[in-house]
This record gives C-alpha cells, structure tokens and sequence, in this order.
C-alpha cells in the first residue's frame, strides 16, 4: 500500500455496483456481495468473504440507521480494500440500530493488516450517508452506472 489516503473513488469499481438488487433476507444480503467480490478477483474465496462478513454481523449489526447498513470485515490474503455499493429492491430486516429494514448497503472487504485505514474508510462513508439528500439520489437510480457516478459525484 502505497497510498495510504484512501478514497471511496479508490475502492468502488462501477462493477461492484449494483442497483435495485433483489435480496429476501440479511443472509442473502451477505452472499450477494461475497459473490460479487469473487465475481470481480476470483483469487478470493466467496464463502471467506461471507463468512467473515456474518462473523462481523454477530458481534453487532452493521444496520446504522435509515435504512443504510455497512457491512465490513478483514480478510486474509486481500492486499487491497474492496467496496460494494448496493441498493436493495425492498428493504430487508439488518437488526439495524433504529429497526428500520435496509435498502443501502456499503460493504468493504479490508486486509487483515488494515486498521486505521480501514476505520478511516468507515467514518467517511458513514459521514456521507448521513445525509439524507445523497441517500435519497442513491435510492433514486435505476441502473449502476448512474449509481456510481451518484456516489462519486459527491464525494468531492
């Protein structure tokens, strides 16, 4: 790691970016974005991903609240961070903090080495959705592309 100013621009790749996905539960949630991960680097093993993620899950859910969750875990053998912006088709059950079921998910994969960078990542994306005008233009697209470009648009 070279740089050690990571951006959401530096972690979020349009093909992890996915719009109206349909998901029935948090489980599926989870799988959705293991599969995608390994989708994208095959060297990476999805059940590790969902794994690591659900262990995260069970030490408190990543539900933050109208209707947003950030999932996140560490994962051995990554040497980059690894984000995936979804929205849901139907808000699904995140034992969020405000139970209210999600419909924006943010998930990073991180090394397992990543730490501060890693919390940095979390406080900016979390800082980003709480505004509810930008979580209101994601929520309002209707492909990839134009979610991405949402994302990015405004993190400047």
């Amino acid at each position: 790691m070279t740089d050690t100013t990571l951006t959401i621009e530096n972690i979020l790749a349009p093909e992890l970016t996915l719009c109206r996905v349909p998901a029935s539960s948090k489980k599926r949630v989870m799988e959705t974005i293991a599969e995608q991960i390994q989708h994208r680097d095959e060297t990476l093993s999805d059940a590790q991903i969902f794994n690591n993620l659900v262990s995260r899950e069970r030490l408190g859910s990543t539900g933050i609240g109208q209707g947003i969750a950030i999932p996140h875990c560490r994962l051995e053998g990554l040497d980059h961070v690894v984000g995936v912006l979804m929205t849901l088709e139907d808000g699904v059950g995140f034992d969020a903090i405000d139970n209210q079921p999600v419909d924006l998910v943010f998930a990073l994969v991180v090394p397992k080495e990543a730490t501060s960078e890693h919390l940095e990542l979390l406080s900016q994306i979390a800082e980003k959705f709480n505004d509810r005008a930008f979580c209101d233009h994601l929520r309002q697209c209707t492909d990839g592309e134009t979610l991405y470009r949402q994302m990015l648009a405004e993190s400047h």
